[in-house]
Protein backbone atom coordinates (compact mmCIF):
# COMPACT_ATOMS: atom_id res chain seq x y z
CA UNK A 1 0.00 0.00 0.00
CA UNK A 2 2.66 2.28 -0.38
CA UNK A 3 1.81 5.74 -2.26
CA UNK A 4 4.65 5.18 -4.62
CA UNK A 5 3.74 1.66 -6.09
CA UNK A 6 0.07 3.26 -7.85
CA UNK A 7 -1.35 1.29 -10.44
CA UNK A 8 -2.63 3.79 -13.28
CA UNK A 9 -5.28 3.64 -16.38
CA UNK A 10 -5.68 7.39 -18.15
CA UNK A 11 -8.48 7.83 -21.03
CA UNK A 12 -8.38 10.92 -23.69
CA UNK A 13 -10.62 13.47 -22.50
CA UNK A 14 -11.65 17.22 -24.37
CA UNK A 15 -9.14 19.76 -23.39
CA UNK A 16 -11.45 21.62 -21.04
CA UNK A 17 -8.72 21.26 -18.05
CA UNK A 18 -8.24 23.34 -14.51
CA UNK A 19 -4.39 23.00 -15.14
CA UNK A 20 -2.54 26.04 -16.49
CA UNK A 21 -1.17 24.32 -19.58
CA UNK A 22 0.93 27.46 -19.98
CA UNK A 23 2.59 26.36 -16.87
CA UNK A 24 2.47 23.34 -17.28
CA UNK A 25 4.21 23.09 -20.68
CA UNK A 26 7.14 25.28 -18.38
CA UNK A 27 7.71 23.10 -15.55
CA UNK A 28 7.91 20.46 -18.18
CA UNK A 29 10.54 21.93 -19.87
CA UNK A 30 12.41 22.83 -16.61
CA UNK A 31 12.35 19.26 -15.71
CA UNK A 32 14.02 17.77 -18.85
CA UNK A 33 16.96 20.39 -18.50
CA UNK A 34 17.22 18.71 -14.15
CA UNK A 35 17.75 15.56 -15.53
CA UNK A 36 19.60 17.05 -19.03
CA UNK A 37 22.03 18.59 -16.26
CA UNK A 38 22.89 15.84 -14.62
CA UNK A 39 22.89 13.34 -17.94
CA UNK A 40 22.98 10.08 -15.55
CA UNK A 41 26.18 10.19 -13.53
CA UNK A 42 24.27 10.41 -10.22
CA UNK A 43 23.18 6.93 -10.75
CA UNK A 44 24.37 5.56 -14.25
CA UNK A 45 20.53 6.02 -15.66
CA UNK A 46 19.12 8.61 -16.55
CA UNK A 47 16.74 10.43 -14.64
CA UNK A 48 14.91 11.80 -17.86
CA UNK A 49 11.60 10.19 -18.76
CA UNK A 50 7.68 10.52 -18.86
CA UNK A 51 6.07 12.77 -16.96
CA UNK A 52 2.50 13.01 -15.66
CA UNK A 53 1.23 16.45 -14.01
CA UNK A 54 -1.77 15.30 -12.32
CA UNK A 55 -4.38 18.52 -10.67
CA UNK A 56 -6.40 16.29 -7.70
CA UNK A 57 -9.57 18.20 -8.28
CA UNK A 58 -10.48 18.11 -11.84
CA UNK A 59 -8.46 15.05 -12.71
CA UNK A 60 -6.79 16.46 -15.56
CA UNK A 61 -3.16 14.96 -16.60
CA UNK A 62 -1.05 17.21 -18.98
CA UNK A 63 2.00 14.91 -20.15
CA UNK A 64 5.50 15.65 -22.01
CA UNK A 65 4.74 11.94 -23.90
CA UNK A 66 2.00 11.25 -25.37
CA UNK A 67 2.33 7.28 -24.48
CA UNK A 68 2.57 3.87 -26.55
CA UNK A 69 -1.39 3.23 -26.50
CA UNK A 70 -2.72 6.25 -27.71
CA UNK A 71 -4.39 7.11 -24.63
CA UNK A 72 -3.57 10.71 -24.47
CA UNK A 73 -4.19 13.43 -27.09
CA UNK A 74 -2.62 16.01 -28.46
CA UNK A 75 -3.49 20.07 -26.80
CA UNK A 76 -1.12 23.00 -26.97
CA UNK A 77 1.95 21.48 -27.43
CA UNK A 78 1.35 18.86 -24.30
CA UNK A 79 -0.37 15.66 -24.35
CA UNK A 80 -3.16 15.48 -22.04
CA UNK A 81 -6.52 12.94 -20.23
CA UNK A 82 -7.92 12.45 -17.28
CA UNK A 83 -7.40 10.30 -14.51
CA UNK A 84 -10.16 7.83 -13.75
CA UNK A 85 -12.21 8.30 -10.52
CA UNK A 86 -11.18 5.10 -8.81
CA UNK A 87 -7.71 6.49 -9.04
CA UNK A 88 -5.38 7.88 -6.34
CA UNK A 89 -3.78 11.37 -7.22
CA UNK A 90 -0.02 11.13 -5.88
CA UNK A 91 3.71 11.66 -6.23
CA UNK A 92 4.69 8.76 -7.19
CA UNK A 93 5.84 6.20 -9.89
CA UNK A 94 3.61 3.88 -12.11
CA UNK A 95 3.56 2.14 -15.31
CA UNK A 96 0.71 2.81 -17.39
CA UNK A 97 0.34 2.28 -21.76
CA UNK A 98 3.27 0.85 -21.86
CA UNK A 99 5.65 3.17 -20.32
CA UNK A 100 7.34 3.30 -16.85
CA UNK A 101 6.13 7.49 -15.61
CA UNK A 102 6.73 9.89 -13.15
CA UNK A 103 3.12 11.40 -11.49
CA UNK A 104 3.39 14.62 -9.90
CA UNK A 105 0.41 16.34 -8.39
CA UNK A 106 -0.89 20.03 -9.44
CA UNK A 107 0.23 22.67 -8.46
CA UNK A 108 3.98 21.77 -8.07
CA UNK A 109 5.80 24.10 -6.05
CA UNK A 110 6.29 27.67 -6.68
CA UNK A 111 9.61 28.02 -4.85
CA UNK A 112 12.12 26.69 -8.16
CA UNK A 113 14.77 24.35 -5.98
CA UNK A 114 11.75 22.77 -4.06
CA UNK A 115 9.88 21.99 -7.38
CA UNK A 116 13.05 21.34 -9.25
CA UNK A 117 13.72 18.48 -5.43
CA UNK A 118 10.41 16.78 -6.09
CA UNK A 119 10.50 16.46 -9.86
CA UNK A 120 13.95 14.57 -9.10
CA UNK A 121 12.65 12.53 -5.92
CA UNK A 122 9.98 11.37 -7.77
CA UNK A 123 11.70 10.77 -11.19
CA UNK A 124 14.23 8.56 -8.96
CA UNK A 125 11.71 6.17 -7.82
CA UNK A 126 10.96 5.75 -12.06
CA UNK A 127 14.34 4.51 -12.28
CA UNK A 128 15.03 2.88 -9.08
CA UNK A 129 14.00 -0.82 -10.15
CA UNK A 130 16.30 -0.36 -13.45
CA UNK A 131 19.22 0.48 -10.81
CA UNK A 132 18.52 -2.76 -8.76
CA UNK A 133 17.10 -1.05 -5.64
CA UNK A 134 13.19 -1.72 -5.41
CA UNK A 135 10.67 -0.71 -3.13
CA UNK A 136 10.52 -3.12 0.21
CA UNK A 137 7.90 -2.95 2.39
CA UNK A 138 9.16 -1.69 6.04
CA UNK A 139 6.72 -0.98 8.89
CA UNK A 140 9.24 0.79 10.94
CA UNK A 141 6.50 0.72 13.82
CA UNK A 142 8.88 0.77 16.48
CA UNK A 143 10.08 4.63 15.27
CA UNK A 144 6.79 5.51 17.55
CA UNK A 145 7.93 4.14 21.03
CA UNK A 146 9.71 6.45 23.63
CA UNK A 147 13.05 4.44 23.38
CA UNK A 148 13.66 4.55 19.36
CA UNK A 149 12.05 8.43 19.09
CA UNK A 150 15.00 9.46 21.63
CA UNK A 151 17.76 7.34 20.15
CA UNK A 152 16.77 8.52 16.15
CA UNK A 153 16.55 11.75 17.49
CA UNK A 154 20.40 12.03 18.47
CA UNK A 155 21.15 10.25 15.74
CA UNK A 156 19.77 13.57 13.49
CA UNK A 157 21.12 15.91 15.86
CA UNK A 158 24.77 14.07 15.10
CA UNK A 159 24.27 13.96 11.60
CA UNK A 160 23.19 17.86 11.09
CA UNK A 161 26.81 18.80 13.01
CA UNK A 162 28.75 16.23 10.63
CA UNK A 163 26.76 17.74 7.85
CA UNK A 164 27.54 21.07 9.19
CA UNK A 165 31.85 20.56 10.44
CA UNK A 166 34.95 19.76 8.64
CA UNK A 167 37.93 16.98 9.60
CA UNK A 168 38.20 15.62 12.77
CA UNK A 169 34.72 17.43 13.89
CA UNK A 170 32.82 16.14 11.21
CA UNK A 171 34.46 12.09 11.93
CA UNK A 172 33.45 12.86 15.83
CA UNK A 173 29.84 13.69 14.94
CA UNK A 174 29.52 10.44 12.38
CA UNK A 175 30.73 8.16 14.67
CA UNK A 176 28.32 9.69 17.05
CA UNK A 177 25.46 9.71 14.83
CA UNK A 178 26.13 5.30 13.92
CA UNK A 179 26.64 4.61 17.63
CA UNK A 180 23.43 6.20 18.03
CA UNK A 181 21.90 4.37 15.30
CA UNK A 182 23.26 0.82 16.50
CA UNK A 183 22.39 1.82 19.98
CA UNK A 184 18.65 1.89 18.62
CA UNK A 185 18.99 -1.02 16.38
CA UNK A 186 20.24 -2.96 19.61
CA UNK A 187 17.00 -1.90 21.44
CA UNK A 188 14.68 -3.02 18.07
CA UNK A 189 16.36 -5.99 16.16
CA UNK A 190 13.70 -5.34 13.46
CA UNK A 191 15.05 -1.67 12.67
CA UNK A 192 18.36 -3.50 11.43
CA UNK A 193 15.98 -4.46 8.29
CA UNK A 194 13.16 -2.24 8.28
CA UNK A 195 15.47 0.75 8.62
CA UNK A 196 17.39 0.41 5.70
CA UNK A 197 14.41 -0.24 3.49
CA UNK A 198 12.86 2.46 3.86
CA UNK A 199 15.93 4.92 3.29
CA UNK A 200 17.03 3.02 0.35
CA UNK A 201 13.74 3.76 -1.02
CA UNK A 202 12.17 7.51 -0.03
CA UNK A 203 15.56 8.08 1.62
CA UNK A 204 17.74 7.91 -1.60
CA UNK A 205 14.86 9.65 -3.76
CA UNK A 206 15.35 12.66 -1.00
CA UNK A 207 18.72 12.88 -1.84
CA UNK A 208 18.24 12.60 -5.29
CA UNK A 209 16.22 15.60 -5.17
CA UNK A 210 18.34 17.45 -2.46
CA UNK A 211 21.80 16.94 -4.24
CA UNK A 212 20.86 17.70 -7.75
CA UNK A 213 18.23 20.68 -7.07
CA UNK A 214 21.77 22.88 -4.97
CA UNK A 215 24.27 24.72 -6.98
CA UNK A 216 26.84 23.33 -4.38
CA UNK A 217 27.30 20.58 -2.04
CA UNK A 218 27.58 23.57 0.79
CA UNK A 219 24.15 24.44 -0.42
CA UNK A 220 23.24 20.78 -0.67
CA UNK A 221 24.69 20.16 3.31
CA UNK A 222 23.00 23.27 3.91
CA UNK A 223 19.70 21.94 2.87
CA UNK A 224 19.91 18.43 4.10
CA UNK A 225 20.53 19.82 8.13
CA UNK A 226 17.60 21.84 7.58
CA UNK A 227 15.61 18.87 6.77
CA UNK A 228 17.37 17.01 10.33
CA UNK A 229 16.77 20.36 12.43
CA UNK A 230 12.79 20.29 11.71
CA UNK A 231 12.29 16.55 11.64
CA UNK A 232 11.55 16.62 14.93
CA UNK A 233 8.53 18.55 14.68
CA UNK A 234 7.03 15.77 12.68
CA UNK A 235 3.27 13.94 14.25
CA UNK A 236 5.44 10.52 13.80
CA UNK A 237 8.43 9.46 12.60
CA UNK A 238 7.49 6.04 11.42
CA UNK A 239 7.27 6.69 7.38
CA UNK A 240 8.92 9.93 7.55
CA UNK A 241 12.52 9.58 9.12
CA UNK A 242 14.26 8.64 5.84
CA UNK A 243 13.23 11.76 4.46
CA UNK A 244 16.11 13.25 7.02
CA UNK A 245 18.33 10.60 7.32
CA UNK A 246 18.57 9.47 3.38
CA UNK A 247 20.23 12.99 2.25
CA UNK A 248 22.44 13.25 5.47
CA UNK A 249 23.91 9.68 5.01
CA UNK A 250 24.09 10.35 1.46
CA UNK A 251 25.57 13.45 1.11
CA UNK A 252 28.73 12.30 3.83
CA UNK A 253 28.98 9.64 1.80
CA UNK A 254 29.78 11.84 -1.06
CA UNK A 255 32.68 13.20 0.31
CA UNK A 256 33.84 10.04 1.71
CA UNK A 257 33.23 7.48 -0.77
CA UNK A 258 33.42 8.53 -4.35
CA UNK A 259 30.76 6.07 -6.42
CA UNK A 260 29.28 4.88 -3.44
CA UNK A 261 25.87 4.71 -5.09
CA UNK A 262 26.91 2.32 -8.09
CA UNK A 263 28.00 -0.18 -5.66
CA UNK A 264 24.71 -0.15 -3.65
CA UNK A 265 22.81 -2.48 -2.81
CA UNK A 266 19.50 -3.87 -1.49
CA UNK A 267 21.33 -5.31 1.53
CA UNK A 268 23.30 -2.04 2.21
CA UNK A 269 22.95 0.04 5.34
CA UNK A 270 23.96 3.76 4.46
CA UNK A 271 24.87 3.89 8.43
CA UNK A 272 27.17 1.22 7.99
CA UNK A 273 28.51 2.11 4.77
CA UNK A 274 29.80 5.36 5.93
CA UNK A 275 30.91 3.84 8.69
CA UNK A 276 33.54 1.62 6.77
CA UNK A 277 34.50 4.70 4.54
CA UNK A 278 35.45 6.81 7.55
CA UNK A 279 36.79 4.27 9.52
CA UNK A 280 33.92 5.08 12.22
CA UNK A 281 34.10 2.93 15.78
CA UNK A 282 30.43 4.08 16.44
CA UNK A 283 31.29 3.21 19.81
CA UNK A 284 29.97 4.86 22.99
CA UNK A 285 26.72 5.51 22.39
CA UNK A 286 25.63 6.40 26.29
CA UNK A 287 28.71 8.00 26.98
CA UNK A 288 28.36 10.69 23.86
CA UNK A 289 24.31 11.06 24.61
CA UNK A 290 24.88 13.54 27.51
CA UNK A 291 26.97 16.18 24.51
CA UNK A 292 23.70 16.00 21.98
CA UNK A 293 21.18 17.38 24.96
CA UNK A 294 20.12 13.95 25.96
CA UNK A 295 18.58 14.50 29.32
CA UNK A 296 16.34 17.47 27.94
CA UNK A 297 15.11 15.37 25.52
CA UNK A 298 14.61 12.29 27.55
CA UNK A 299 11.94 14.85 29.09
CA UNK A 300 10.09 15.88 25.79
CA UNK A 301 9.94 12.41 24.84
CA UNK A 302 8.29 11.02 28.11
CA UNK A 303 5.45 14.16 27.98
CA UNK A 304 5.07 13.14 24.48
CA UNK A 305 4.85 9.31 25.58
CA UNK A 306 1.76 10.12 28.07
CA UNK A 307 -0.31 11.85 25.18
CA UNK A 308 0.63 8.61 22.86
CA UNK A 309 -0.76 6.22 25.39
CA UNK A 310 -3.46 7.94 25.56
CA UNK A 311 -4.08 8.67 21.80
CA UNK A 312 -3.77 4.60 21.62
CA UNK A 313 -6.59 4.21 24.27
CA UNK A 314 -8.91 6.33 21.98
CA UNK A 315 -8.05 4.57 18.27
CA UNK A 316 -8.51 0.99 19.98
CA UNK A 317 -11.64 1.75 21.43
CA UNK A 318 -12.83 3.08 17.81
CA UNK A 319 -11.00 0.33 15.60
CA UNK A 320 -10.85 -2.45 17.70
CA UNK A 321 -12.64 -3.16 20.23
CA UNK A 322 -15.92 -0.72 18.81
CA UNK A 323 -17.95 -1.97 15.84
CA UNK A 324 -16.07 -2.32 13.11
CA UNK A 325 -16.45 -2.37 9.10
CA UNK A 326 -14.12 -4.43 7.31
CA UNK A 327 -12.60 -4.17 3.92
CA UNK A 328 -10.46 -6.45 2.66
CA UNK A 329 -7.76 -5.79 0.07
CA UNK A 330 -7.13 -7.22 -2.52
CA UNK A 331 -4.90 -4.96 -5.10
CA UNK A 332 -5.03 -1.56 -3.08
CA UNK A 333 -3.74 1.69 -3.95
CA UNK A 334 -3.45 4.30 -1.44
CA UNK A 335 -2.86 8.08 -0.86
CA UNK A 336 -1.57 9.03 2.52
CA UNK A 337 0.50 11.65 4.58
CA UNK A 338 3.31 9.40 5.79
CA UNK A 339 4.29 12.19 8.23
CA UNK A 340 0.93 11.13 10.15
CA UNK A 341 1.20 7.45 10.90
CA UNK A 342 0.60 5.57 13.94
CA UNK A 343 1.11 2.16 15.26
CA UNK A 344 -1.25 0.44 17.31
CA UNK A 345 0.91 -2.67 18.88
CA UNK A 346 -0.66 -5.81 18.37
CA UNK A 347 -3.12 -4.61 15.48
CA UNK A 348 -1.76 -2.88 13.12
CA UNK A 349 -1.05 0.95 12.21
CA UNK A 350 -3.39 3.59 11.87
CA UNK A 351 -3.75 6.27 9.19
CA UNK A 352 -5.68 9.59 10.41
CA UNK A 353 -6.11 10.66 6.86
CA UNK A 354 -6.62 8.45 4.25
CA UNK A 355 -8.38 7.70 0.73
CA UNK A 356 -7.73 3.94 -0.60
CA UNK A 357 -8.78 1.86 -3.47
CA UNK A 358 -9.33 -1.85 -4.27
CA UNK A 359 -11.23 -4.16 -6.04
CA UNK A 360 -14.50 -3.16 -4.38
CA UNK A 361 -14.18 0.94 -5.24
CA UNK A 362 -13.00 3.79 -2.93
CA UNK A 363 -12.57 4.41 0.61
CA UNK A 364 -12.17 7.81 1.82
CA UNK A 365 -11.15 8.37 5.48
CA UNK A 366 -11.28 11.58 7.30
CA UNK A 367 -10.95 10.10 10.95
CA UNK A 368 -8.74 7.45 11.12
CA UNK A 369 -8.59 3.93 9.43
CA UNK A 370 -6.67 0.82 10.88
CA UNK A 371 -4.52 -1.24 8.35
CA UNK A 372 -3.77 -4.69 9.19
CA UNK A 373 -0.07 -5.88 10.33
CA UNK A 374 -0.08 -7.96 7.09
CA UNK A 375 -1.81 -5.37 4.93
CA UNK A 376 -4.94 -7.50 4.11
CA UNK A 377 -7.07 -5.75 5.76
CA UNK A 378 -8.89 -2.02 6.73
CA UNK A 379 -11.31 -1.15 9.35
CA UNK A 380 -13.02 1.59 10.07
CA UNK A 381 -16.28 2.43 12.82
CA UNK A 382 -19.55 0.39 11.32
CA UNK A 383 -21.84 2.22 9.18
CA UNK A 384 -25.71 2.60 10.97
CA UNK A 385 -26.95 -0.42 8.42
CA UNK A 386 -25.66 -2.79 5.88
CA UNK A 387 -27.39 0.00 3.38
CA UNK A 388 -25.28 3.19 4.58
CA UNK A 389 -22.01 3.47 2.71
CA UNK A 390 -20.79 6.47 5.24
CA UNK A 391 -19.84 5.96 8.57
CA UNK A 392 -18.13 8.13 11.44
CA UNK A 393 -15.03 10.01 9.17
CA UNK A 394 -15.21 7.79 5.87
CA UNK A 395 -16.93 7.31 3.28
CA UNK A 396 -17.47 4.49 0.52
CA UNK A 397 -17.97 3.93 -3.05
CA UNK A 398 -18.48 0.84 -4.15
CA UNK A 399 -18.21 -0.98 -7.21
CA UNK A 400 -20.75 -3.01 -9.13
CA UNK A 401 -20.75 -6.69 -7.68
CA UNK A 402 -20.07 -6.00 -4.05
CA UNK A 403 -22.11 -5.14 -0.76
CA UNK A 404 -21.64 -4.90 2.65
CA UNK A 405 -22.84 -8.13 5.31
CA UNK A 406 -23.14 -8.70 8.48
CA UNK A 407 -19.54 -9.61 10.18
CA UNK A 408 -18.69 -11.91 12.69
CA UNK A 409 -19.15 -9.52 15.66
CA UNK A 410 -22.02 -8.40 17.13
CA UNK A 411 -22.49 -5.28 15.28
CA UNK A 412 -19.72 -5.52 12.18
CA UNK A 413 -20.15 -5.34 8.91
CA UNK A 414 -18.00 -6.78 5.90
CA UNK A 415 -17.39 -6.33 2.68
CA UNK A 416 -18.29 -9.25 0.23
CA UNK A 417 -18.81 -10.17 -3.20
CA UNK A 418 -22.18 -10.57 -4.45
CA UNK A 419 -23.50 -14.14 -4.57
Amino acid sequence: MNCCNLALALLAAPPAFALDLDLARRYLAEAGEYCSLDGGRLWGVSLCGPILLVDPASRAVAANQPGREGRLVENQGLWTGRLPGEQMPANTALDWAGERWTMLLWPLPEHPRRRRALVLHESWHRIQDRIGLPARAAGNEHLDEFEARFWLQLEWRALRAALTGFGERRAQAAGDAVAFRRRRQTLYPKALAEEPALELNEGLAEYTGVRLSADSDSEAAGEAARRLEAAPREASFVRSFAYATGPAYGLLLDAASHGWQRRLTPADDLAELLARAMGLDGAGADVRAGLYGASELRSSEARRETERQARLARYRERLVNGPLLLLPLEKPSASFDPRELLPLPGHGTVYPKLQASDVWGVLEVSQGALLSPDWKQLAVPAPAGPAALSGDGWQLRLRPGWRLVPGARGGDFRLAREP
